[in-house]
């Protein structure tokens, strides 16, 4: 519960921090042919790693109802996920390394093993008990 949280807030205060430098000073630093391009994968990386974040948030407050390990596995495939999907568009970005595009993927199957694990780790979970 306490990784889902940190990681949360972590990944949430990187994401605002570097989606407000995408949205007013990277502009300057990309050239010109490609900054469009650029600039999307920069924007993708952002609503990526901020909608995690509050799935992460979200994870740890319900953490404590969900049986099992598999709400852990969610947290940390998360966590992971968006370190790598989103770092690695950020880096494309700045670096124009384009064969980190063969890196991302790997962050979006941990993504998609987060929420397969959040789905398993629902079943039979009572979120509120009955009045």
């Amino acid at each position: 519960m306490r990784f889902a949280l940190f990681a949360g807030a972590l990944h949430g205060g990187l994401a605002v921090a570097l989606g407000a430098f995408g949205a007013h000073g990277l502009q300057g630093w990309l050239p010109e042919a490609d900054r469009a391009l650029r600039l999307g994968w920069w924007e993708t990386a952002a609503n990526y790693q901020l909608a995690h974040a509050l799935v992460l948030v979200a994870l740890a407050a319900v953490m404590p109802r969900l049986p099992g390990r598999s709400g852990r596995l969610a947290a940390i495939a998360f966590a992971v996920g968006a370190l790598i999907f989103s770092g690695s568009l950020y880096v494309m970005t700045l670096t124009d390394l384009r064969v980190l595009g063969a890196v991302t993927p790997f962050g979006g199957l941990s993504l998609v093993v987060g929420w397969v694990a959040l789905a398993w780790s629902s079943r039979g979970v009572v979120l509120a008990e009955p009045a």
